[in-house]
C-alpha cells in the first residue's frame, strides 16, 4: 500500500467515524398492552422521536424533516392519538396524554419552534399549528 493510499484511508476512517453519530437520526419506542401502534419517518440530521404507549389502541406517529428535531410522546389509557409534522430544524413536540379518546396533531414549519401538551381524562383534542420562528405553544386539558 502506498504512502497516500494509507494516509486517505486513515483520513476517511477518521472522517466516517466521528461523523455518523452526528448525523445519524435516533427513534426510541416503548409499549406495553395490545394493539398500539407506532409510525413516522424522519429525513434530514440529527433528528431524535421517542414513544411510551401503556394501554391499549395508543397510536403514535411523526414525522421530521430538516435537523435537530425531536418529538415525544407519552401515552397511558385507551385510544389515545397523538402525531407531529415538523418541516425545518430544531422544532420540538411532546404532548402526554393520560385517560381515553384523546386527540393531538401538532404541526410546525419552520424553526426552533416548541410546542408541548398534556391532556387528561376522556376525549381532549388539540391541534397546534405553528409556521415560522421562535414560536412557543402549550397547551393543558382535563376533559370528561
Amino acid at each position: 500500500m502506498t504512502r497516500k493510499t494509507l494516509i486517505a484511508t486513515a483520513i476517511a476512517a477518521l472522517i466516517s467515524i466521528s461523523a455518523a453519530p452526528t448525523m445519524a437520526n435516533e427513534i426510541f419506542i416503548d409499549q406495553f398492552g395490545f394493539g398500539n401502534t407506532t409510525g413516522g419517518s424522519q429525513v434530514g440530521f440529527g433528528n431524535a422521536i421517542g414513544m411510551n404507549q401503556w394501554g391499549a389502541f395508543n397510536s403514535g406517529q411523526a414525522n421530521q424533516s430538516g435537523t435537530g428535531n425531536v418529538s415525544g410522546f407519552g401515552q397511558v389509557g385507551v385510544n389515545n392519538s397523538a402525531e407531529s409534522w415538523q418541516n425545518g430544524n430544531f422544532n420540538q413536540a411532546g404532548v402526554a396524554q393520560f385517560g381515553e379518546d384523546h386527540t393531538s396533531v401538532m404541526s410546525q414549519d419552520g424553526n426552533f419552534n416548541t410546542v408541548v401538551g398534556i391532556q387528561v381524562g376522556e376525549g381532549c383534542a388539540a391541534d397546534v399549528d405553528q409556521s415560522g420562528s421562535g414560536n412557543v405553544a402549550a397547551f393543558v386539558q382535563v376533559c370528561g
